[in-house]
């Protein structure tokens, strides 16, 4: 009798009434995430900040490297100083050091000029081609 009573009321029974209220719960949630998702998004502005780096300018190629002694030979394209900071930058390496020990035909001397092929003891290997920097600060 009740249900008779319920499905003239409502022309559903109470297992196919539960099954409709939970259809329309579904469709509300799925029509909030519909709504969530057409909103704008906000672009977010960032400030770029400004990092001050050492100028460095491409002073040279290593051309050979002597493991025993760890000596690197640098075909320079620009001067080169006793004391001066470089950075080795290749597929295998990359890192920075002062000119501490600099030759050329075996004979120790305080500055290169372009052309030179100078013999520099480094810290760590370097690879023919890699380049060499110098850092100004």
């Amino acid at each position: 009798m009740a249900i008779k009573l319920f499905k003239n009321l409502f022309g559903k029974t109470k297992k196919t009434a539960k099954k409709a209220t939970v259809k329309k719960k579904v469709k509300k949630k799925k029509s909030a995430k519909k709504k969530t998702t057409s909103k704008k998004k906000k672009k977010k502005t960032t400030k770029k900040k400004s990092i001050k780096k050492a100028k460095e300018k491409e002073i040279g190629v290593v051309v050979h490297y002597f493991g025993k002694i760890s000596v690197g030979i640098i075909k320079l394209k620009a001067k080169l100083d006793l004391g001066d900071k470089i950075k080795i930058k290749g597929a295998h390496v990359d890192f920075s050091q002062p000119v501490k020990s600099m030759q050329i035909n075996h004979q120790n001397v305080a500055s290169a000029k372009k052309g030179a092929e100078v013999g520099i003891k480094v810290k760590k290997r370097v690879h023919p081609n890699d380049k060499v920097y110098k850092k100004s600060n």
